[in-house]
C-alpha cells in the first residue's frame, strides 16, 4: 500500500487518486477518496501553512490506518508544508525547515504512508549552484536526524518560476548526488511543472526524452509518484497554474503519451487539479476517469 512498484506486463492498473483534505480528521481524507472512486491518497499531515502541529494521538492514527486499509487504497503519500525551504539563506529559516521536514517525515511514519514530497525550495538571489548546496546540506541532515525511518523524500520537480530550484532533472539528480545517493531520496513527477519548465508532453518522442533524463540522471527506480496535473500555461512558460485533465495545453493527447510510456507503467498518479465544494467530488470523479480511460487507450497509433 505505501510503495510505488512498475507494474508487470498484465497486472493490475496504476493506483490513481488525489490530493485530499484533512479537515475534522485524517479520516476525512479517506472518506473523500473513496466518494472519489480512488485508490491513492496524498494528505497533509498538518497545517501546510503553518510551523506548529498538535501531535498526532496514537489512536488517530490506527483509524486512519485502519480506514485505509477497509477503503482498499493502494498507495499513500504525504506533501511537506509549504513553508520548508531548504535553499534559504538565512541560518532561522534553514533551521526551522530541517526540523519541520525531520517532525513531519516522523509524522508520516506515524500514519504509514509511504513516501513525503517535498518541494526543493529557493535560494532567491544566490544562484543554484549555493542554492543547491543548502539543499544538500539540509537533506543530509533531515536523513540524519530520521535514520531508521521507513518514510522516503520525493523530490518534486518545479516549474521554474522565479528562482525555485528542481526545474531540471539535472538539479534533482545533482541533489540525490550530493547526498551519496541516499536509498530514501526519490523523485515526484508533476506534470504541469515540467511542462511549465520546458518538457513538452505531447508527443511519445517528448515523454520518452523526458524518461531518458531521468534515467540518466538519477534512475527511474527512484520515481515514486507522480502528480497529473494540466498545465493553463504553454510549455516553456515557467508558470506552474494547473487545470483539469484534457482541458490545459498538455490535453488529452498528451497525458495518453504519458500514461502509455513504459517506463511510467505502475507509477501512482495524484491530481492536484482544482476542486470546488462539491461533496460529491465530481472534478476528481471526472479527472480519474479521464486518466484511466486514457491509460485504457494504449499508445498513441
Amino acid at each position: 500500500m505505501s510503495s510505488a512498484r512498475h507494474a508487470q506486463p498484465g497486472g493490475p492498473p496504476r493506483p490513481l487518486g488525489a490530493h485530499m483534505s484533512v479537515s475534522g480528521s485524517f479520516t476525512t481524507a479517506v472518506a473523500e477518496a473513496v466518494t472519489a472512486g480512488a485508490d491513492a491518497l496524498q494528505i497533509f499531515t498538518k497545517s501546510q501553512l503553518r510551523w506548529q502541529a498538535p501531535p498526532i494521538s496514537d489512536a488517530a492514527a490506527r483509524e486512519f490506518r485502519a480506514a485505509c486499509r477497509a477503503a482498499g487504497l493502494r498507495f499513500l503519500c504525504a506533501h511537506d508544508s509549504y513553508l520548508i525551504n531548504l535553499a534559504a539563506g538565512g541560518a532561522e529559516l534553514w533551521d526551522k525547515s530541517v526540523a519541520s521536514l525531520a517532525h513531519e517525515l516522523e509524522r508520516a511514519a506515524q500514519l504509514e504512508v509511504g513516501c513525503l514530497v517535498l518541494h526543493p525550495g529557493s535560494p532567491k538571489d544566490d544562484g543554484a549552484a549555493e542554492g543547491i548546496r543548502r539543499i544538500v546540506k539540509g537533506l543530509r541532515e533531515v536523513l540524519r536526524l530520521t535514520a531508521g525511518n521507513p518514510v522516503r523524500l520525493a523530490l518534486e520537480n518545479t516549474a521554474g518560476q522565479g528562482a525555485t530550484l528542481g526545474a531540471s532533472m539535472t538539479e534533482l539528480a545533482a541533489m540525490i548526488a550530493g547526498c551519496d545517493g541516499d536509498p530514501r531520496l526519490g523523485v515526484c513527477l508533476d506534470t504541469c511543472h515540467a511542462f511549465a519548465a520546458g518538457h513538452d508532453l505531447r508527443t511519445p518522442q517528448a515523454v520518452a526524452a523526458l524518461a531518458d533524463a531521468m534515467a540518466a540522471g538519477f534512475g527511474l527506480e527512484r520515481l515514486l509518484l507522480l502528480h497529473l496535473n494540466d498545465s493553463l500555461k504553454d510549455c516553456g512558460s515557467r508558470v506552474d497554474r494547473h487545470t483539469h485533465i484534457g482541458e490545459g495545453c498538455i490535453g488529452e493527447a498528451g497525458f495518453r503519451c504519458l500514461l502509455a510510456e513504459s517506463r511510467f507503467k505502475g507509477i501512482p498518479g495524484i491530481l492536484e487539479t482544482p476542486k470546488g465544494d462539491d461533496p460529491t467530488l465530481a472534478d476528481d470523479r471526472r479527472n480519474l476517469a479521464t486518466l484511466r480511460r486514457l491509460e485504457a487507450d494504449g499508445a498513441p497509433g
